[in-house]
């Protein structure tokens, strides 16, 4: 295929249609599709689709964006494992999607495959890629949480048995709230910097995890979407989604790069739950479903 980066860019469109088709399917209602472009002027210039359902049947906000950026000079959140590059001009192009059920039982999940190219004055483009899912429960499924990590696992198995280890572990140690020392899921993969199987293979690996995600999520919402609900699972869920807000706005480098880069910030923060909440020092009572996601699921464990 050679390095072409707008096999990519058709790629990611592409992907982006078939996951919000398919959720529009799952809910039954129509995603809000909001095509934008960078006025000139601004410090990145470049295009994208954000899609979004807000206030479904099964989700209570289902953001998902494309977008394809160039800019100047790369910031510091890109280039803090290669230094030569820094300040170099660059083109990123990536799917980002967070989905926030409604049902407590049935987890919010995070996808995002990217590519970034370097155009350093003189030299080469230098092209990687970066990505990965993870699954965050309120309730925990050990089921779930298996199904999740066995699809992960038989995807990146084409590309050596050593990808999915690595990027499980890569996983753990990405989403870890550091200032909670606490997990903020059961994990996936993730990986980032990525290039070393050359573009063609790279990029092949970054559209079979793509093509991955909705059969590691699907099955999970199908078997939760129905379980009842009720004040007490509510205030656990919005109380939980604090966690993942925090972990975005404190510890992300996607939110960060797009921020510090000038990028869309309606964009960016369509990751956000419509609603959360915080307590002081709450603490789940002993032998209750809550307590179990803290002691059984929000801890580093090999799932398969």
């Amino acid at each position: 295929m050679g390095d072409d980066p707008k096999a990519v860019g058709d790629y990611l469109r592409g992907l982006q249609q078939r996951i919000m088709g398919a959720v529009e399917v799952a809910d039954g209602e129509t995603c809000v599709r909001d095509a934008w472009e960078k006025a000139p002027g601004e410090p990145l210039q470049g295009s994208g689709l954000t899609c979004i359902l807000e206030e479904g049947k099964l989700f209570e906000r289902a953001g998902c964006g494309f977008s394809q950026v160039r800019g100047p000079k790369l910031p510091p959140s890109a280039t803090q494992h290669r230094p030569e590059l820094a300040g170099a001009p660059f083109e990123a192009m990536g799917v980002s999607l967070v989905f926030h059920p409604r049902n407590p039982y049935v987890p919010t999940v995070h996808m995002n495959v990217r590519m970034l190219a370097a155009l350093p004055a003189g030299g080469e483009p230098v092209c990687w890629f970066g990505g990965g899912m993870d699954l965050t429960p309120y309730y925990g499924f050990q089921e779930d949480a298996v199904h999740f990590h066995r699809t992960c696992r038989d995807a990146l198995a084409p590309f050596g048995e050593d990808k999915y280890p690595r990027f499980k572990t890569w996983c753990d140690e990405y989403f870890f709230l550091k200032h909670r020392n606490e997990q903020r899921g059961v994990g996936g993969i993730f990986f980032d910097d990525f290039a070393e199987l050359g573009f063609e293979r790279s990029f092949a690996m970054l559209r079979t995890v793509g093509d991955a995600f909705l059969p590691a999520y699907l099955p999970i919402v199908e078997r939760r979407r129905g379980m009842a609900w009720g004040e007490r699972e509510r205030a656990f869920q919005l109380y939980r989604r604090g966690r993942y807000v925090e972990f975005n706005l404190v510890w992300d480098r996607g939110t960060h790069f797009g921020l510090q880069s000038g990028g869309r910030t309606e964009s960016i923060l369509l990751s956000m739950p419509p609603q959360a909440s915080w307590a002081y020092r709450r603490e789940p009572e002993p032998g209750t479903s809550e307590a179990a996601l803290y002691s059984d699921f929000l801890v580093r464990r090999e799932w398969l």
